[in-house]
């Protein structure tokens, strides 16, 4: 337990209360560990997976690990770090995002520990009057202390009624599920103590707040996010997930294998130290072992290293087109490039032509007027690693 302990503490940044936590963990008690993901959009990353890990160490110590789905206040969208109001989300649209965010967590939680819960089940029946009691346990001169608010404000920068409820939501979580422990993000600094004082108001005993650190994601600057797409899936494919570790900046690869995986710190430093490029390829082999199989590892080192020598990788994808797309066997660059997914208005495909970015059997494209002969299989290539055969069905 001690060396569990410890190594939640070490991944740390902050935590309230230090002492009470250690107290509560050493008193022999299954504790309820809170943690909340809005399922604005329906795919977690590695930056997901820092505090996922956590969860996971609490798991193997006997704790019970509830994940909150926030289907009701991704309705509203967390406000956090965001310089304007979110697009609004239907209930279904949360719902059915929510559903994909179960079985990518538990890629790293034990599914049979792991208790699963939607925020609507209790904040969809608070009463009108309920919720104004709620609103009444904290000021408009608290919720402003948020730096995100507190900008907005300063600003000039609208911040909707709504956007003000989604700490006091989100905090009642803790108080529905009488949260013992609840873990996040630095971000989440704000909404987690909310949770604690409101626990302190509806006469509970007040949770204890963990905070992790954000991952940056692969342009080196914002976090990790799918928005940004700055991030690595972890329901990509190993071929996706080995290009992209490769493209982690030098700087932060140390973050990388400290964060999310389980290599020893001093393992990871020494190749680092001695090899940069051999430890993105080992850190991309790491994460391909541990989200999918063994035996994907050579596959995608094999590809990866194939197109970075201007080669076309086996076993691409292959799609046919018949004769009701083609028009005397023929079919448009721009055409072409929207059958195949790489484009999804001509616009896009003109951009991407512009850019020199599309290639067709290894030559770059530059006409945008190109029409390609379907009579044989083409080659069409979008950026450094997207391939498609496209083959024709000539009657």
């Amino acid at each position: 337990m001690s060396k569990d302990i410890d190594l939640i503490l070490r991944k740390a940044v902050q935590i309230f209360s230090k002492e009470s936590l250690i107290d509560r963990l050493k008193s022999g008690k299954t504790l309820k560990i809170k943690l909340g993901a809005d399922p604005s959009r329906p795919d977690l990353h590695l930056g997901h997976s820092v505090v996922l890990r956590v969860l996971r160490i609490f798991q193997e110590m006997g704790h019970e690990v509830i994940f909150v789905v926030g289907d009701y206040t991704a309705m509203i969208g967390d406000p956090s770090g965001k310089s304007k109001t979110r697009p609004a989300l239907t209930f279904e649209e949360t719902r059915k995002a929510g559903e994909t965010y179960f079985e990518q967590a538990t890629k790293i939680l034990d599914k049979d520990k792991t208790r699963i819960e939607y925020n609507s089940k209790w904040l969809a029946k608070l009463t009108f009057e309920e919720v104004l009691k709620l609103t009444s346990k904290y000021t408009i001169a608290q919720i402003l202390e948020r730096d995100d608010f507190k900008n907005r404000y300063d600003n000039n920068q609208p911040i909707g009624m709504h956007e003000l409820m989604y700490p006091l939501m989100q905090g009642y979580d803790s108080v529905a599920l009488e949260a013992d422990i609840e873990i996040g993000g630095t971000d989440q600094t704000f909404n987690l103590l909310v949770g604690r004082e409101l626990q302190k108001d509806y006469n509970q005993k007040q949770q204890e707040v963990l905070t992790f650190p954000l991952l940056i994601g692969l342009d080196g600057v914002e976090k990790m996010s799918k928005s940004l797409d700055n991030y690595i899936g972890l329901d990509e494919t190993p071929a996706i997930m080995f290009e992209k570790a490769m493209k982690i900046p030098d700087n932060l690869l140390h973050d990388f294998f400290r964060l999310t995986t389980d290599i020893p710190l001093q393992d990871f430093e020494s190749l680092i130290n001695k090899d940069i490029r051999e430890a993105h390829i080992e850190y991309g082999k790491e994460i391909i072992r541990m989200y999918h199989n063994e035996s994907d590892i050579d596959h995608a080192v094999k590809r990866y290293f194939e197109i970075a020598k201007g080669g076309i990788p086996d076993n691409i994808i292959e799609k046919f087109i018949d004769n009701d797309n083609l028009k005397d066997k023929k079919i448009s660059i721009i055409e072409a490039l929207k059958f195949v997914g790489f484009a999804g208005t001509n616009s896009e495909a003109k951009r991407s032509i512009e850019g020199k970015g599309v290639k067709v059997n290894g030559e770059v494209v530059t006409d945008m007027k190109m029409e390609l002969d379907m009579s044989d299989p083409k080659i069409i290539q979008f950026g450094k690693s997207k391939f498609v055969k496209l083959t024709g069905e000539i009657k």
